[in-house]
């Protein structure tokens, strides 16, 4: 998750690929001194940690980070399940645990047990053989405006109220980390009769967002006072709007946990500098710029900025089982 400098209007979010010294969108001949990583748009946003993290990486290495953006992650991920192993990429950076079984199952990462892999947080491993190395974290949450609602929702049954009706900004589980992460979340509260509950949520949705960026991007722009996001959202505004106007609606049945993670392509061109970025992720150098630009937390123990002192956290950290295609195709024919 990254936030966008929202000031400025949504056209910004198309305009994400604009390249630094250090960071370059094409597809080219790659260098023995280059590491080429995809990753989601707002990663290597000009307010993500993507320009930062590759301007120290290459002044601790010499070598260069080349960012290509393919979208949220499960773009990214469709895109290297599509190219296989002629993919280009070295490093996959932004799946997360909703997305590990199809990367793991499709052969095309290798085992790399990164420097500074022992400090991971115990609790956010997801693969022991580290084809998936964790380098942030969060938990999904519904962030609302609190000048508008006065009284927010406090479980998902109540997101169903008519008071909430056009009111919420969600993301498609078929494109998006997060979307896929509520759906997730739905099934693992609802069960089988998750498909009543959407029925029932219908109404409340104000639109469904192909990605994070451009949904929470229409909510500080006003379109809608609820949004899917993460309980790390607030401290974002009080850091540069220096304003709490922005809040979590906790919820009584727990919210889900969000790991994200970075990979070594087996089939990559430039393994040796891969494996040095992968190092470089787990160090204090990388894990410092997340929470300022991610808007996540680290994975491994560095001091936190003061404005994550109003991002709370839920007692009840879920882990929920990743929605099967069948539960996304009948989730799609459902919301059409």
């Amino acid at each position: 998750m990254v936030f966008l400098n929202l000031s400025k209007p949504l056209l910004a979010v198309f305009l994400l690929s604009a390249v630094s010294a250090f960071s370059l969108g094409s597809e080219e001949k790659v260098p023995v001194n280059e590491v080429v990583v995809w990753t989601y748009d707002s990663f290597n946003s000009e307010w993500g940690p993507g320009p930062a993290a590759a301007k120290r990486f290459f002044e601790q290495t010499g070598i260069a980070v080349r960012w290509v953006s393919h979208g949220d992650a499960g773009a990214v991920l469709s895109r290297l399940l599509l190219e296989g192993a002629s993919a280009s990429a070295d490093v996959i950076v932004g799946l997360d645990q909703n997305y590990a079984e199809k990367a793991l199952n499709s052969g095309l990462l290798e085992s790399y047990k990164p420097a500074g892999a022992e400090k991971i947080f115990p609790e956010l491993a997801l693969d022991t053989s580290f084809r998936l190395i964790p380098f942030d974290y969060s938990y999904f949450s519904v962030v609302y405006d609190s000048d508008k609602i006065p009284s927010p929702p406090r479980t998902l049954e109540d997101l169903t109220s008519p008071d909430y009706a056009k009111k919420l900004i969600l993301m498609d589980p078929r494109t998006s980390s997060p979307g896929l992460g509520f759906f997730a979340w739905t099934k693992a509260v609802y069960g089988e009769d998750w498909r009543a509950y959407w029925r029932r949520l219908s109404p409340s949705i104000l639109t469904i967002a192909e990605g994070w960026d451009t949904g929470y991007g229409l909510f500080t722009a006003g379109e809608a006072p609820l949004v899917l996001s993460y309980t790390t959202s607030p401290g974002y505004h009080l850091e540069y709007e220096e304003t709490e106007r922005y809040k979590v609606a906790l919820f009584t049945e727990g919210h889900p946990l969000q790991i994200e993670t970075a990979g070594l392509l087996a089939n990559a061109k430039n393994k040796d500098a891969a494996k040095k970025f992968l190092d470089f992720m787990l160090s204090e150098q990388f894990q410092e710029i997340i929470p300022l630009t991610n808007w996540t937390y680290p994975v491994i123990d560095v001091p936190l900025p003061d404005s994550f002192r109003i991002n709370p956290k839920s007692d009840k950290p879920l882990s929920p089982t990743p929605p099967s295609q069948a539960d996304l195709d009948e989730w799609a024919a459902l919301m059409r």
